[in-house]
């Protein structure tokens, strides 16, 4: 997992609930280089504040894990939904006011299911810039922003 800012709380639901054998490692890990040798199926990338454009060595590691001849599970939330954009070759911008708050309705465009999500995010992934095979799963109800 990768901790952009990551709350203990998502962490604890990882490992008590789901029973996954988890590492954190910080923002800037190199994944490519792997100096810690930790072996790895799959790259969590965490919430947290601020611009991803400002986390360039995050982005460069999804890259890595993006090429594997062997592709491995990812999964963002949040900044790092942003993050894994980014890495795609996708574009993200600065929202006006930002999603803010405790009752953000967030629809899966796979059922049409709206959930009741908290979200505390400034920046968005512009869904026009996603590359061909890439679509959004989530979009927020109220501005029809990119949530996932």
């Amino acid at each position: 997992a990768y901790d952009c800012g990551m709350k203990f709380n998502i962490i604890r639901y990882f490992v008590d609930t789901h029973k996954v054998r988890l590492t954190v490692v910080p923002f800037d890990y190199d994944l490519e280089a792997n100096p810690s040798n930790i072996p790895w199926e799959g790259l969590f990338l965490s919430n947290g504040p601020g611009d991803p454009t400002m986390c360039p060595q995050t982005i460069k590691s999804i890259q890595y894990a993006l090429e594997l001849e062997t592709p491995r599970p990812i999964f963002g939330i949040c900044l790092g939904n942003q993050l894994l954009a980014l890495a795609s070759g996708a574009k993200t911008y600065k929202m006006k006011y930002g999603n803010r708050g405790m009752n953000q309705p967030c629809v899966d465009l796979r059922s049409g299911r709206c959930y009741i999500t908290p979200q505390n995010h400034g920046f968005a992934v512009d869904s026009s810039s996603l590359p061909p095979m890439w679509k959004p799963l989530f979009i927020n109800a109220n501005d029809l922003t990119n949530e996932g």
